[in-house]
């Protein structure tokens, strides 16, 4: 999933202008080794990710990802903004959501080379959500395994309805604990969303929280499979 952080401000509730900012830190890996930390900060209004690679994962291929979303009610996007540094790789992408247009416009620049390498505009629903978004919707949802639905989802370059199912109850040890929870699996790789032939899964606690303790990104064989594990909160 792409990462990202939102600086110091805290998100805040546009009515009453109190802090409605929570934070979960996960730690990150990578097959079975500690690849990094990661850093989910949301609130009324926007969200954001940081991720950064650590040990020998870093020594391997350094990473250092930013990345925020701004919505309106319902979780619409209105904006993102992506700093991706990953290996000798520095992009930066910016995509602006126009909800009245059905539109979103995504521009895509090579700092290294300091040149613009992708601009485009795509077509889009009324309210569309990037996946951050994405998952905070879900965590207002209730649906038992068995049960699907499908999300207005966009990176900025392309758009689709993507399916969420929800398939198993489980019981997910993490260093923030043990937690029962659903996991749900987004279908956004394979060319929905993204190119790369993947699997997304999520846990979402069971009880009023619906915290996403454990994020699961399976890929193929040769590449491995990221976990991230929930190991703190801050409210």
């Amino acid at each position: 999933m792409a990462a990202a952080c939102l600086g110091a401000a805290p998100f805040s509730n546009a009515q009453t202008g109190a802090s409605m900012e929570s934070v979960l830190h996960y730690n990150v890996e990578w097959r079975m080794f500690d690849a990094g930390k990661a850093q989910f900060r949301f609130g009324t209004g926007g969200a954001s990710l940081k991720l950064q690679s650590a040990g020998m994962v870093s020594r391997l291929y350094r990473v250092n990802d930013q990345y925020t979303a701004s919505f309106q009610n319902g979780f619409c996007a209105t904006s993102t903004w992506m700093k991706a540094e990953e290996g000798s790789r520095r992009r930066e992408t910016n995509v602006a959501f126009d909800g009245e247009r059905r539109k979103a416009k995504y521009v895509e620049q090579d700092l290294a080379k300091g040149i613009v390498i992708a601009d485009k505009q795509i077509d889009t629903a009324s309210c569309v959500h990037d996946v951050i978004a994405a998952l905070l919707k879900l965590r207002t949802l209730t649906l038992s395994p068995g049960q699907s639905l499908q999300l207005p989802v966009s990176d900025g370059k392309k758009f689709a309805l993507a399916r969420i199912e929800a398939q198993e109850r489980e019981r997910v040890s993490t260093p923030a604990g043990t937690f029962d929870a659903v996991r749900y699996e987004a279908f956004v790789f394979d060319d929905v969303i993204y190119q790369r032939k993947a699997r997304l899964f999520i846990w979402l606690t069971e009880d009023d929280k619906r915290l996403p303790v454990q994020i699961r990104v399976s890929m193929r064989f040769y590449i491995g499979t990221i976990t991230f594990q929930l190991e703190k909160q801050e409210s």
